[in-house]
């Protein structure tokens, strides 16, 4: 076993374990640890950056909202139950994404996220991972280079408008926002009544409905329908709309810092190159340009 999970498992207090890499990739690493008839899960993280699902975790269970219990923690991984041998939960399946009673019980966890997350960050000046960050000057020049369409007259509209669409990005409210919603991190009762995920290492502050969008865009048209339905009719347009010109620009940063450009892109790229997101931006700041 490597010195250094003996080590974390010893800070941790967890004795005589055996342990099994699950997978490591791109510096976090997953052990399956057995220890006196108990199994966990050990997420251990090289980079600085990603201990950040860390404090995450500490915020959720500070909040109280549902997520697996941190059973211990040091400056760079945790320790959490192992959910394949847990008697009332399972980990989600790709079937999940269709079914409209377990969409609805991922709903109610977005609520309760969304309702606690406002009042967690209302009058603070929290620095969390913040997606619309990314939408800055450079990273516009950036897409227009990768992508080859420094032609495009979304950038001219961007460039002379900067300062105002940057303000009114600002100036949305801000909810915790999970951001990285797939049925591989979902986790699911097995009565199917209730759901929430895990893994929050992109866990950060953003709007309600850019989670919403992120959720119900993995869904079937039913689940979909299902999950807004029991989300409840509490979506600010605003948000919609500022999320369509917002969304796409986001994907195609991370995408163009790839260094093949991926398939999940290629929408958005398509909706850069129609046209759409400069439409979805001048419907957003209601201006004719």
């Amino acid at each position: 076993m490597n010195i250094h999970i003996i080590l974390q498992l010893t800070e941790l207090g967890v004795r005589n374990p055996v342990c099994s890499l699950i997978r490591s990739k791109a510096g976090i690493s997953l052990y399956r640890v057995e220890s006196e008839g108990k199994k966990l899960i050990l997420k251990v993280f090289e980079n600085r950056e990603d201990a950040r699902e860390i404090d995450n975790y500490l915020i959720l269970s500070k909040l109280r909202i549902p997520t697996l219990p941190l059973l211990g923690y040091t400056k760079n991984a945790i320790l959490l139950p192992d959910v394949e041998s847990s008697d009332e939960y399972r980990l989600g399946k790709e079937s999940d994404l269709s079914d409209p009673k377990i969409a609805k019980a991922i709903a109610r966890w977005y609520t309760i996220l969304h309702k606690k997350g406002r009042a967690y960050l209302s009058g603070s000046e929290s620095s969390m991972y913040d997606e619309s960050d990314l939408v800055t000057a450079d990273n516009m020049a950036l897409i227009a280079e990768m992508t080859g369409t420094t032609g495009n007259m979304l950038w001219q509209v961007i460039t002379e408008n900067y300062s105002m669409i940057r303000s009114r990005i600002d100036a949305l409210p801000r909810t915790l926002t999970y951001n990285d919603f797939y049925w591989t991190n979902l986790i699911v009762s097995k009565t199917d009544n209730s759901a929430f995920v895990f893994d929050y290492n992109l866990l950060g502050k953003g709007t309600a409905y850019g989670d919403i969008r992120n959720v119900t865009s993995s869904l079937s048209k039913e689940a979909a329908e299902a999950f807004v339905q029991e989300y409840g009719d509490n979506i600010d347009e605003e948000e919609k709309k500022a999320d369509a010109f917002v969304s796409p620009l986001v994907t195609l940063i991370i995408a163009c810092r790839r260094e093949t450009f991926p398939s999940w892109a290629k929408d958005s790229l398509e909706e850069l190159k129609n046209g759409n997101v400069l439409k979805h931006l001048k419907e957003w700041l209601n201006i004719d340009l």
